[in-house]
């Protein structure tokens, strides 16, 4: 049988090394979205920022993010890292898979690195034509896989 800590490692190696998400932040009951350039690290969730941007001050003022993709939405904690050229392993990975907005952006003086960690991530799955919601609460270390019954089907 499975366990949370393997079906959480399954989770990370399909999610792979990079992908573009919608990245929803808040301040004072104001949401906004926008189209990230994301990675991930060792289950950290990393992008990059202007520290003049609007999203910048939002995730100054309230850490709490949620980043979304097709069928997996990631609910998490954010925290700035630093200038992202002092953070050689997120430089190589995000270069890998950005190459062109680490040459633009990742020099540049106002940049800022910020990891999120996931406390909660839900994903819709199909096994053998039927939905599944697949949920992992990472703060509970707690997995479920329930399908998703839809009356008079």
């Amino acid at each position: 049988m499975n366990t949370y800590f393997d079906n959480y490692n399954k989770f990370l190696m399909e999610f792979g090394k990079g992908r573009t998400m919608v990245l929803s932040s808040s301040e004072s009951n104001v949401v906004t979205s926008r189209m990230m350039s994301v990675v991930c690290l060792d289950g950290l969730l990393y992008f990059q920022t202007d520290k003049t941007f609007r999203k910048y001050h939002q995730l100054i003022n309230n850490p709490r993010v949620a980043l979304c993709i097709d069928n997996i939405q990631i609910e998490g904690i954010c925290e700035e890292i630093g200038h992202p050229m002092d953070f050689p392993a997120f430089c190589d990975l995000y270069r890998e898979c950005f190459n062109g907005s680490f040459r633009k952006y990742s020099a540049l003086q106002n940049e800022r690195l910020f990891a999120v960690r996931p406390t909660y991530i839900e994903r819709w799955l199909y096994i053998d034509g039927s939905p599944y919601m697949e949920t992992f609460d990472i703060e509970k270390q707690k997995y479920e896989l329930k399908k998703y019954e839809i009356e008079g089907v």
